[in-house]
C-alpha cells in the first residue's frame, strides 16, 4: 500500500484555508473515489485526473484509489486540486522517482485532459497564506501574472503535468520566482474627472474632502439631478494611493 501526501489551499471568504491531500492506492478492484466534503466540480476531477495522466504518457495505476480531502468539515470548490490529485497518484504509484510520498510545498491547478494546466479563481490569497509559512506554490503559468504581485512570495508555474513532474523528478526543474509589486501607472487625472471643474457645490466638495482625508464614510441624499453621481465620480481623484496591504486585499476580492 502506498500513502501520498501534498498541500493545496481551499478559498474561504478571502482566506485560503489549508487542504492536505491524501492519495492512497490499495488492492481491490479498479477504482477512484474522493473524499473530503468535495461539490461537484472536485467530484469531476477524476476524469480530468485520468485523461491528463494517460495523455501525458503516464500509467494510470489499475488500483483501488482513495483521495482525502482534509479537514473533512471545509467544503471543496473549482478545479484547483487537480494538480495536487494527479501529482499524488504519481508519487503513490513510484513514478516520480525519488521525489518521494511527501512533496514540499503547495500545489493549485486545473488540468485539462491533455495535460496542459489552466488558471485558477483564488490564487491570491493562496499564495500570500503560502508566504506566510516561507512555502513555494506550485501554479499554472496562466496565474503568474497574479501570484507575482505578492511581494517576497516563492511560485513555481509550469505550463503542463509532464513540465510538473519534470522539476519534481530533478530531470527539467524550473526556476522559482520571487514576487515583487509592480511600480504603480501614472495615475490619469481626468480619467472620471476632475473636482475642480465642479461648479457650485460648496458642501458637497467639502465633505468629499473630509471623507477623503480622513478616511470616512460618505452618504449621499438628494433628488435626481442635484449632482451626487457627478461629485462621487471624482472622489477617486482626490483619495491617496492605496498602500501595498491595501491593494493585495483589493485584488483579492476583485
Amino acid at each position: 500500500m502506498s500513502l501520498a501526501r501534498l498541500q493545496s489551499r481551499a478559498p474561504s471568504g478571502l482566506d485560503a484555508a489549508a487542504v492536505s491531500v491524501e492519495v492512497h492506492l490499495s488492492g481491490g478492484l479498479p477504482s477512484f473515489t474522493i473524499v473530503g466534503l468535495p461539490e461537484a466540480a472536485v467530484r469531476e476531477s477524476r476524469e480530468r485526473v485520468r485523461s491528463a495522466l494517460i495523455n501525458s504518457g503516464f500509467d494510470f495505476p489499475p488500483r483501488r484509489i482513495t483521495v482525502n480531502l482534509a479537514p473533512a468539515d471545509l467544503p471543496k470548490q473549482g478545479g484547483g486540486f487537480d494538480l495536487p490529485i494527479a501529482l499524488g497518484i504519481l508519487a503513490a504509484s513510484g513514478q516520480l522517482g525519488s521525489a518521494g510520498l511527501d512533496l514540499p510545498g503547495e500545489y493549485l491547478g486545473e488540468l485539462g485532459l491533455g495535460g496542459e494546466l489552466r488558471a485558477v479563481p483564488g490564487v491570491l490569497p493562496a499564495v500570500l497564506a503560502a508566504g506566510e509559512l516561507n512555502r513555494t506554490v506550485m501554479l499554472p503559468m496562466a496565474n503568474r501574472p497574479e501570484a507575482s504581485l505578492v511581494q517576497d512570495a516563492k511560485v513555481l508555474p509550469v505550463a503542463s503535468l509532464t513540465q510538473a513532474r519534470a522539476h519534481l523528478t530533478g530531470d527539467a526543474p524550473n526556476p522559482v520566482l520571487t514576487g515583487d509589486l509592480p511600480k504603480a501607472k501614472p495615475r490619469r487625472d481626468n480619467a472620471q474627472g476632475d473636482l475642480k471643474d465642479v461648479c457650485g457645490q460648496p458642501f458637497g466638495r467639502r465633505s468629499l474632502e473630509i471623507a477623503a482625508a480622513g478616511g470616512h464614510s460618505l452618504m449621499m441624499m438628494g433628488p435626481p439631478g442635484c449632482g451626487k453621481t457627478m461629485l462621487a465620480e471624482r472622489l477617486a481623484g482626490i483619495l491617496p494611493d492605496m498602500q501595498a496591504s491595501e491593494a493585495l486585499e483589493t485584488a483579492a476580492v476583485y
